[in-house]
C-alpha cells in the first residue's frame, strides 16, 4: 500500500473513532434525537439527489436509482450511530465507505456523481441537525459551531477513503476488461468469429453492433521503443471510430468497427500518422471474417519495405499479398519470368525500362518520356529484355508474368 494509501486508511479511522468521543452533552442529546429520523433524512437525500441527476442515473442502470436510496439510509443510519455514540464500531463505517467506492467504479458512475452524493449528504445532515437542535433543545453556538467542523472533517475522510477504493477498483476492472478483449480478439484471429455464440460475446465485450462495418489494422514496428499504435489509435479515435488493439507474436492489431469509412478513406486517414508500416482489411463476414482481414492486414503491411514508414489497403496490393502467400513461389516466378536478365551487367537499367515500359502498355514513347532518354533508346533496351528473358511484350501471358516478376523482385 503507498503512502498516500496509508494515510488516507488511518485518517479515516482516526476521524471516525472521534465520533465516538465524549461530546458536549448539549450536542451529543442532539444528534441522538436526529437519530430516529436516518430513514427520513436519508431519502430527503436521495431525493434531491435523483431529482438533480435522475437521467444520469437511470442512463448507467435502471437499478441504479434503487441503489441510491438504499446506500443512502445505510450510509446515514451508520453514520448518526456513530456521531450520537450509540455505535462505536468505526471499522464497519469506513469499510462502509470503501465498499461503496468499489461498487460505484464497478458500476460505471462517474466519480464525480458519487463526490457530490457525499457533500449532499453531509449539507442534509447538517441541516437536520441544526433544526432538531432549535426545536427541541437549545445548543450552544459554539457547540453546533464543533459539531458542523466535525461534520465536514468526516467528509474529507470518507472522500479520500471512498476516492482511493474506487481508483483502485476502477483500474481492476479496466484491466480485466482489457485482459477480455484481448482473448476475445486472440479468438478473432483464430477464426472463432464463425461460431455464433462466441461472436455474440464478442460483440458484447467489444461494443460491437451485428450491424456494424469490421476492419483490422495491423501495424508492424521496425524499431525498439516507438509507439507506433498510439498515433494511430488517437487518430481513429478523433473520427468517432471505436478500436480495440492487442499484439499477436510481435504484429500489434487492431479491430475498428462502426460506420467505417471505405478502405481507400481509413487509408488516406492513417497515412499521415503511420509511424510504422501500415495496412487495412476490411472483413466482409464482420467478426466472422475478422481472423482473414487480419491475415490480408499482415501481408499487405509486409509487403512495405522495412523500416518504410507508410498505410497501405489490401485490396491495393493484391499481387504483392498473392506473392507474399507462398514463400516458395516467389523464386521461382522470378527465375522463371526473367530468365538471364538479373545476371546481365546493366540488369538494373533493363529492369527500369522494364517497369517504365509496363506502366504504360508497352509504349516505348511514353516509357522513354518518363526515363528521359530517347525512343530508340527503349526500343534497343527491349529487345535486350525480350531476348534475355524469352518473354514478349506484345503475349498477354508473358506481359502478366514479367509485371508479376517485377513487383515480387522490388518487394
Amino acid at each position: 500500500m503507498s503512502r498516500a494509501s496509508e494515510s488516507a486508511s488511518e485518517r479515516a479511522h482516526v476521524t471516525a473513532a472521534s465520533w465516538t468521543d465524549p461530546e458536549p452533552d448539549a450536542v451529543a442529546r442532539a444528534w441522538r434525537l436526529v437519530l430516529h429520523r436516518a430513514d427520513e433524512i436519508a431519502d430527503v437525500i436521495s431525493s434531491r439527489l435523483l431529482a438533480k441527476d435522475l437521467d444520469a442515473y437511470r442512463t448507467i442502470s435502471p437499478h441504479l436509482p434503487d441503489d441510491v436510496r438504499h446506500s443512502c439510509r445505510e450510509h446515514i443510519r451508520r453514520g448518526l450511530q456513530n456521531l450520537s455514540g450509540v455505535s462505536t464500531d468505526t471499522a464497519t463505517a469506513v469499510e462502509l465507505w470503501r465498499e461503496t467506492g468499489r461498487r460505484r467504479a464497478r458500476q460505471g458512475v462517474p466519480l464525480e456523481l458519487v463526490l457530490n452524493a457525499y457533500t449532499m449528504g453531509a449539507r442534509v445532515l447538517w441541516e437536520a441537525l441544526t433544526e432538531t437542535a432549535m426545536s427541541h433543545e437549545h445548543v450552544p453556538d459554539a457547540d453546533l459551531l464543533g459539531a458542523a467542523r466535525g461534520v465536514w472533517a468526516n467528509l474529507d475522510v470518507q472522500n479520500a477513503v471512498l476516492i482511493e477504493a474506487y481508483h483502485r477498483e476502477r483500474d481492476r476492472v479496466q484491466r480485466r476488461d482489457q485482459q477480455r478483449q484481448q482473448t476475445v480478439l486472440d479468438g478473432l484471429v483464430d477464426g472463432r468469429g464463425g461460431d455464433p455464440s462466441y461472436a455474440a460475446g464478442a460483440r458484447a465485450a467489444l461494443g460491437v453492433a451485428p450491424d456494424h462495418a469490421v476492419s483490422c489494422v495491423v501495424v508492424l514496428a521496425d524499431g525498439e521503443g516507438a509507439d507506433v499504435v498510439g498515433p494511430v489509435e488517437d487518430r481513429l479515435d478523433r473520427q468517432g471510430l471505436v478500436s480495440h488493439w492487442h499484439v499477436r507474436s510481435g504484429v500489434a492489431y487492431g479491430l475498428v468497427s462502426g460506420a467505417l469509412p471505405d478502405e481507400a478513406v481509413l487509408v488516406e486517414l492513417l497515412a499521415p500518422v503511420a509511424a510504422g508500416r501500415v495496412a487495412v482489411a476490411g472483413s466482409a463476414g464482420g467478426l466472422a471474417g475478422f481472423g482473414t482481414a487480419f491475415q490480408l492486414a499482415l501481408r499487405a503491411a509486409e509487403t512495405l519495405p522495412s523500416g518504410q514508414a507508410g498505410a497501405v489497403g489490401v485490396t491495393d496490393r493484391l499481387p504483392e499479398v498473392l506473392l507474399a502467400g507462398d514463400s516458395h513461389v516467389t523464386p521461382l516466378l522470378v527465375a522463371e519470368a526473367f530468365g538471364d536478365l538479373l545476371a546481365h551487367p546493366q540488369a538494373d537499367t533493363l529492369l527500369t525500362t522494364l517497369r517504365a515500359l509496363l506502366a504504360h502498355d508497352g509504349s516505348p514513347t511514353h516509357a522513354a518520356e518518363e526515363l528521359y532518354c530517347h525512343r530508340n533508346t527503349v526500343i534497343y533496351r527491349l529487345k535486350q529484355i525480350e531476348r534475355l528473358t524469352g518473354r514478349q511484350l506484345t503475349e498477354p501471358r508473358d506481359k502478366m508474368l514479367l509485371w508479376l516478376a517485377v513487383t515480387a523482385h522490388a518487394a
